[in-house]
């Protein structure tokens, strides 16, 4: 099993950055497909970005796409999200996720949330306008 503790969150005026961070620890020499969902109060998890267990296969939500980057540091088991021209909308607890690489990460595509077993407990991201 592994754990994972999401990092980075806080608040931040429209059009500026923050870099969430996800560290992974227990077994982490098991290759993981990664994801980042976020969910706001009264609303749905929605997928925003995920990443295969080799930083080279990136999928992303279409609201985010070219404002977010997804990125891994396999050495230190953390996976990055940079969030950039964040707007208010943006606003919500961002939560990592992972899952064995028994399936193979499709360029394009965000698996859905079902698809991973193991959850952090979120980060808080808020963007004022």
């Amino acid at each position: 099993q592994v754990q994972l503790v999401e990092s980075g969150g806080g608040s931040v005026q429209a059009g500026g950055s923050l870099r969430l961070s996800c560290a992974a620890s227990g077994y982490t020499s098991i290759r993981y497909n990664m994801a980042w969902f976020r969910q706001a109060p009264g609303k749905e998890r929605e997928g925003v970005a995920a990443i295969d267990p080799d930083g080279t296969t990136t999928s992303y939500a279409g609201s985010v796409k070219g404002r977010f980057t997804s990125s891994k540091d396999n050495a230190k088991n953390i996976v990055y999200l940079q969030m950039n021209s964040l707007k208010p909308e943006d606003t919500s607890m961002y939560y990592c996720a992972a899952a064995f690489a028994r399936w193979t990460m499709v360029a394009g595509h965000l698996p859905e949330s079902v698809n991973f077993p193991y959850w952090g407990q979120g980060t808080q991201v808020t963007v004022s306008s």
